[in-house]
């Protein structure tokens, strides 16, 4: 559920609007929420929250469905009060709406730039304050710093018939996924896919197929999803970055990412078209 056009994004510069609010405060990576009662729940913007977060610079975010959304960032080490709770983003999912999630997202991509863009990579300078549409500037060379977003692609490969081609990482436990990279400076998305499926397994792909995007606050991706049809190359791994690589049936699937992710979505939807057509 995407959060546009119901979500009116709010920036530091703008007045802010009345009428009912929700915090997210974050604790190093991690939200902090209600602990008690409907499991999940976003703090609301009563006077006791704003008591316990008066010492950390707020930063709105926006309004949806006439509720303004707040975040800001607490030292790592700060005491909160026993009916609140700190998840990670990950855990958050399913717990608050799609929508919700999607902005506490948002809060931790621009809390991660605020901590990160207090200094000029050009020249070391102090940057100003944040301006309109979350930009900075260098005060001493007037570099202007955005918030930066990192494009990624996934590469759902099938054979054309029953068969996707699913990859396992070090670490993973006993989980599979569809491949993933980022996109390098001077190439395209469809060149990437095309790449890092070569670079990763050995094999060629053409008909590529664009199937959605994702904003993935990990710390910053965009994940941009293809399906890709196999046409010739033995699975060769790129061991830096592997550890195995098979064709599975639609039908015996291994264990997949959470349901959260693009790369699941991806999967869902590639095996129910292929068990209605089969």
């Amino acid at each position: 559920m995407p959060l546009y056009p119901d979500f009116e994004r709010i920036y530091p510069t703008d007045a802010l609007p009345e009428g009912p609010g929700r915090w997210l405060p974050f604790r190093g990576h991690n939200l902090l929420i209600q602990a008690e009662g409907a499991p999940g729940v976003l703090l609301d913007d009563t006077s006791e929250v704003r008591e316990v977060l008066a010492s950390s610079p707020s930063l709105p975010l926006g309004r949806r469905e006439g509720m303004l959304y707040r975040t800001c960032e607490l030292p790592p080490d700060a005491a909160f009060p026993p009916g609140w709770r700190a998840v990670d983003i990950r855990t958050l999912y399913g717990m608050v709406t799609e929508p919700e999630w999607q902005i506490a997202g948002y809060a931790s991509q621009i809390l991660h730039w605020q901590r990160t863009s207090r200094f000029c990579p050009i020249c070391g300078g102090p940057m100003e304050p944040m301006q309109r549409e979350w930009m900075r500037r260098c005060i001493p060379c007037s570099h202007d710093r955005y918030p930066m977003v990192s494009p990624a692609v996934l590469a759902l490969v099938h054979d054309g018939g029953d068969r996707i081609l699913l990859a396992h990482k070090p670490g993973w436990g006993d989980r599979y996924s569809i491949l993933a990279g980022f996109v390098l400076p001077g190439e395209s998305l469809e060149e990437c896919v095309q790449r890092e499926v070569e670079e990763e397994v050995g094999v060629q792909v053409s008909d590529l197929v664009y199937r959605g995007s994702q904003p993935w606050p990990f710390p910053h991706q965009l994940m941009i999803g293809f399906t890709a049809r196999y046409t010739g190359g033995e699975i060769r791994l790129d061991e830096e970055e592997l550890d195995r690589a098979a064709w599975f049936d639609v039908r015996a699937l291994p264990p997949l990412p959470a349901p959260l992710s693009l790369s699941r979505q991806l999967i869902d939807a590639w095996s129910n078209e292929r068990l209605k057509s089969s």
